[in-house]
């Protein structure tokens, strides 16, 4: 699978770059994302697309095998709250999906096994 240039605001790079020296993520995941944060092209907010993933962004993406639909915001670890269809950042598919722009495919080792999921949707809701 082709790794997609990430398009990604400074403090959003910073906290991936954080998260991926204290986390425990899976060695294939670490890789991936040292990958993406490598190539990512840096923006400022005001420059990023309206159709890429950022915290705060609202994000519909459906996993490739079961065809089955998400939609969840991503937020900062203090205001995940599942009931309110709010993700972390630093959920597997939080940290995943950030950068990533509408019509992109990504794989990333979940806590189930390797998922691919498409970008259906992505609408920005800055916190």
């Amino acid at each position: 699978m082709k790794t997609e240039q990430l398009m990604i605001v400074k403090k959003e790079l910073d906290l991936l770059k954080k998260h991926l020296k204290d986390s425990n993520l899976s060695e294939y995941n670490k890789n991936q994302l040292l990958a993406e944060l490598g190539s990512a092209k840096i923006v400022k907010e005001d420059e990023l697309p309206e159709d890429a993933v950022c915290i705060g962004s609202e994000v519909e993406i459906q996993e490739v095998v079961s065809e089955r639909k998400y939609t969840f915001q991503i937020v900062l670890p203090a205001e995940a709250n599942m009931k309110e269809n709010k993700m972390s950042v630093f959920a597997p598919i939080g940290t995943a999906l950030l950068g990533y722009r509408v019509g992109a495919q990504v794989q990333w080792e979940m806590p189930n096994g390797m998922k691919t999921f498409d970008i259906l949707k992505v609408s920005h809701k800055r916190i």
